[in-house]
């Protein structure tokens, strides 16, 4: 028979069970809350970063003064600065090499950031054709300059490759038309005597335009873009690696492995 003690003594360990329960549940409670939190913050951010470059990348594609893409993305976005805040003039080139009606520079630029806005996959792959099938979205970094490129009205491939014959002793690693156009080596070559070289020194803010060309020592190349930073510094339109999952970023300010800044236009 259980004594009025033991009766006291078990609800007593029932309520201190169902207290350390309660309190358990709740941390748990609590951890998948914060946790489901920080997942909906981040997709929220992500999808509205991902929507403005959506809406940006098709403003610049269909406008045609580029003074006025500028204004309004700065407009819809508030993220960034670009050349007028720092009083830099926007380089116009005189040059429309596909007819248009957009000059050369700011052709150069939209189609980069058209490029990026599909969010390629990055894939290294040898292709017959030269250029990677663009309706599949995949490439590496040269493809981001071929692409803004070829759809600008100059078709890399055929430059660098008639440049490759017509001066064999520039290129000594050229062995396949197929691929030495998506080649970091020889696209600094080509570059170095087919373009206008700039200044490699990224403090020099004022000689940074968006649509130039830079390359860097490690094999990498991008397109400098009109964002920049709180210092004046461009951005950089680039696709370096397989996780990459912002293809304009603040990635020159730092950078001491310049080896070339190019204008083609």
């Amino acid at each position: 028979m259980t004594s009025q003690t033991d009766k006291i003594d078990i609800r007593q360990e029932e309520r201190r069970r169902n207290a350390q329960v309660g309190l358990l549940s709740g941390v748990i409670a609590g951890v998948i809350g914060a946790l489901l939190l920080v997942w909906i913050a981040k997709g929220v951010l992500g999808g509205a970063e991902r929507f403005l470059r959506y809406l940006e990348s098709g403003i610049a594609h269909h406008a045609v003064d580029q003074q006025d893409t500028r204004a309004f993305s700065l407009k819809l976005t508030g993220f960034y600065k670009t050349g007028e805040d720092f009083g830099i003039p926007v380089y116009v080139s005189g040059i429309d090499m596909d007819g248009d009606g957009i000059d050369d520079q700011t052709d150069i630029l939209q189609n980069a950031k058209e490029w990026v806005s599909r969010e390629p996959y990055y894939l290294s792959e040898y292709y017959d054709t030269g250029y990677p099938d663009w309706s599949m979205n995949v490439g590496v970094c040269t493809d981001v300059v071929g692409y803004a490129l070829l759809n600008s009205g100059y078709d890399l491939m055929a430059l660098v490759n008639a440049d490759i014959e017509a001066h064999p002793e520039r290129y000594p690693d050229a062995e396949d038309p197929n691929i030495d156009f998506r080649r970091v080596e020889n696209l600094l070559v080509f570059f170095q005597y087919n373009a206008t070289s700039l200044t490699t020194d990224v403090n020099e803010i004022s000689e940074w335009q968006g649509g130039d060309i830079v390359i860097f020592a490690e094999g990498h190349i991008g397109i400098v873009s009109d964002r920049r930073n709180a210092d004046g510094n461009p951005y950089l339109i680039h696709h370096g690696s397989v996780w990459q999952t912002e293809y304009e970023e603040d990635k020159l300010h730092d950078r001491d492995d310049i080896v070339g800044h190019f204008r083609i236009s």
